[in-house]
């Protein structure tokens, strides 16, 4: 299953880690490669998640990790997983 990424998700995930690159290089660099390893495992533990809160649609998921919430949506037509966005728990 190919694993592809939203416009979106890039510029919300680049505002995630913005602070974060000021703060510690190494607590930025953990928390993205933790998020690709969920996001890359996504395909193989879809029964595992939730259908979204923010979409009426079951091929759309939430995944939670830590304070962030990454919706994923599951195209079986053309077998890819689109990850949507991500959002920050307030």
């Amino acid at each position: 299953m190919k694993i592809l990424t939203s416009a979106l998700y890039e510029s919300q995930l680049k505002e995630i880690l913005s602070p974060l690159s000021q703060e510690d290089y190494k607590l930025k660099k953990d928390f993205k490669i933790y998020l690709d390893t969920i996001i890359l495992n996504a395909p193989s533990k879809l029964k595992k998640y939730k259908k979204s809160i923010y979409f009426d649609n079951d091929n759309i998921i939430d995944i939670e990790y830590k304070a962030c919430k990454i919706i994923i949506l599951i195209d079986e037509l053309n077998n890819a997983c689109v990850v949507l966005g991500i959002t920050v728990k307030s």
